[in-house]
């Protein structure tokens, strides 16, 4: 069964991990030298885990959109502490913000959920002040489908469920997809890139196991029952020899588009 994001049980799901300190460091490297974001709007912005990230970034306000009401309470428990981001109930396609008033737009981890990007990538244009920027990350077919390893661990996902990758590879868009999307609503693409994420540190192995027990940030472990989620951490328990300071890396691609 698919995460229901609009369950209260759930609001936490994303928002009890912390962005690696190296995703604001990797995004300010990819953007031009020198350039200073004033404001930011964050589609998708669950647990509001990127917002902060954002800010740590050098931006100097975020505001999240969420269409969940039950994600954006644990948003605003898990940035209360950011007196520079506010949260708004809104969806990809009707955000509920004005034209032209962003000069960043960030879309992590949310066009799989997406089946129209004609529909998303125009809203983004229109909230886009002249030469903002746009930000998609997300993983291609071609980023789910590497093997797993001591540090890809999510490859192990889809090497012990085929139903997983399955699932997995028909949500997610293709790189030529994106490009041609983003070139008919109006952006010019600057960069293409794929890239490795470091998604946690964790001091054992059973943390990892525990991360994983409880689904957390992982929409698509929703689509295992409780056994056969089991069944995935022993398997992911026989292949992850290390026992501590155990780092995981997930693959992405990310897009960097301009609005002309």
């Amino acid at each position: 069964m698919a995460i229901d994001f609009h369950d209260e049980k759930n609001k936490m799901t994303y928002a009890s991990r912390k962005a690696n300190a190296s995703w604001s460091e990797d995004l300010e490297a990819l953007l031009p030298p020198g350039k200073h974001f004033i404001r930011a709007a964050d589609i998708g912005c669950g647990g509001g885990i990127y917002s902060k990230a954002l800010i740590d970034a050098g931006v100097e306000s975020v505001v999240g959109v969420d269409f969940s009401k039950a994600m954006l309470e644990g948003a605003k428990a898990n940035c209360e502490d950011y007196d520079t981001i506010s949260f708004q109930l809104g969806s990809a396609f009707e955000t509920g913000l004005a034209d032209a008033k962003f000069d960043l737009v960030l879309a992590r981890a949310l066009i799989h959920h997406l089946g129209d990007l004609q529909l998303f990538f125009t809203e983004a244009h229109r909230i886009l002040e002249k030469d903002g920027y746009f930000i998609v990350q997300d993983r291609t077919p071609e980023d789910v489908l590497l093997p797993g390893s001591q540090e890809h661990i999510r490859g192990y996902f889809f090497e012990k469920f085929i139903k997983l990758k399955t699932t997995e590879t028909q949500r997610r868009h293709r790189g030529e997809e994106v490009r041609k999307v983003l070139e008919e609503t109006g952006f010019t693409l600057v960069k293409e890139v794929p890239f490795w994420e470091v998604r946690g540190t964790y001091p054992s192995k059973n943390r990892l196991k525990e991360e994983l027990r409880h689904r957390i940030g992982r929409s698509i472990l929703y689509e295992l029952d409780d056994f056969e989620l089991e069944e995935l951490i022993d398997y992911i328990d026989s292949k992850v020899t290390e026992e501590r300071n155990i780092v995981e890396k997930d693959r992405w691609t990310m897009w960097i588009a301009q609005k002309k």
